[in-house]
């Protein structure tokens, strides 16, 4: 038997796919974005889709969509978009407008139905700027709001929270994000502890080190099928062959290696960022620009097949749309093994079940050699080194 899901604000399925994983299965999805409902119906023809925004549709829609009522489903799952607290609006404004940010409705929605369905355990993931000192005003609002649906419905929701990075748990990416689960019965909730550590940081044997973006991608032919799609144009991209794996624009600073063509920290840190590959990935970028990485060590952008590695999505998925649709749905979307992961540990924990919950099936297993660091090239002769 398989448990009851009802997603929200799914995207491309990443958190949905990992869940599935844990044997729970998705009975209805809502997602506005029509690039990524048309990969969602292709990938999964048995889910049932509803394509349009969250205030479009009532919970007792949903409910009759997923064949479900109130309080029988397992688990309600979302992402509400994250652009109100995000990390990129304090870079470009220094600050954002959190709750007063219209955005932020995303929130109030997901509660919503929360509150008129009751399932009975829930995952919400969000950016880590939700949870920044002084600036928690989204957390504080999904507790309050949190006790109120209790005072309400004489139910005991709970507030477990906790910044997952991804690569601790077995993903080949550095990636941040807070998870914030509760069971209807008040039932504890304790977040597994890291399972992959930094070889640099500990003491740590090979099997239990952060699995690497070769890990991930050595048995991918290289390249692309459209080798203009790959390519890295723009004012910069030039510059990418010549800088080493694992490092970005400011290595062509004045106190980096390269040349001073860059003022020291002038730019985003994925800026002509190259993967390398004893390390796991960056961040995926969901809206990046023509010189915004990671990119591949082979001085080239990173294809659909190798995103979706990195982000552990199951092997078999596919994703559609133009390039600039599949960098979003990839980038927006949750690494599907931290899916697998909570969806275990809330069936172990929430639903008393006796399983394994260290073993998780979607990560990439550890390779054993690594090839040696691609060379990087020299700047070419004349290229002016101005600040900029």
């Amino acid at each position: 038997m398989k448990y009851s899901a009802i997603s929200l604000y799914t995207g491309a399925g990443g958190l949905d796919y990992g869940i599935e994983r844990a044997n729970f299965k998705t009975l209805v999805a809502i997602e506005m974005d029509k690039w990524c409902c048309k990969t969602l119906r292709h990938n999964r023809q048995f889910w049932n889709v509803l394509e349009g925004r969250i205030e479009d549709f009532s919970t007792s829609d949903i409910l009759r969509v997923a064949d479900l009522k109130k309080c029988e489903a397992d688990i309600l799952i979302g992402g509400p978009p994250c652009q109100p607290f995000s990390k990129s609006g304090y870079w470009v404004k220094g600050d954002v407008d959190r709750l007063k940010d219209p955005r932020a409705n995303t929130l109030h929605e997901y509660m919503r139905v929360l509150e008129e369905s009751l399932p009975r355990s829930f995952i919400l993931e969000n950016v880590f700027g939700l949870v920044y000192k002084g600036k928690d005003e989204g957390l504080k609002y999904l507790e309050e709001r949190l006790c109120q649906i209790n005072r309400d419905h004489h139910t005991k929701y709970n507030f477990n929270w906790k910044v997952l990075n991804a690569a601790h748990y077995g993903v080949p990416q550095i990636r941040e994000r807070v998870f914030i689960v509760g069971s209807r019965e008040g039932l504890p909730f304790q977040f597994p502890e890291p399972r992959f550590l930094d070889v640099k940081d500990s003491i740590v044997d090979q099997q239990h080190s952060f699995r690497t973006a070769w890990d991930a991608l050595y048995d991918l032919q290289d390249g692309m099928e459209d080798p203009r799609i790959s390519k890295v144009g723009g004012k910069w991209g030039e510059l990418l062959p010549t800088i080493p794996e694992g490092h970005n624009y400011l290595f062509h600073s004045e106190k980096g290696q390269g040349l001073p063509i860059f003022k020291w920290r002038s730019r985003y840190w994925s800026f002509l960022l190259k993967l390398k590959k004893d390390r796991p990935s960056w961040t995926i970028q969901a809206q990046p620009g023509s010189a915004i990485g990671p990119f591949h060590w082979n001085n080239r952008r990173l294809n659909m097949k190798e995103m979706l590695r990195l982000q552990t999505f199951p092997f078999e998925i596919e994703i559609l749309g133009g390039v600039s649709e599949i960098q979003k749905q990839i980038g927006n979307a949750v690494p599907s093994a931290i899916g697998e992961l909570l969806g275990l540990e809330i069936r172990k924990q929430f639903f008393g079940e006796n399983i394994e919950t260290q073993k998780l099936t979607l990560i990439p297993k550890k390779s054993l050699i690594i090839p040696r660091v691609t060379e990087n090239y020299p700047v070419r002769s004349g290229y002016p080194t101005l600040s900029h």
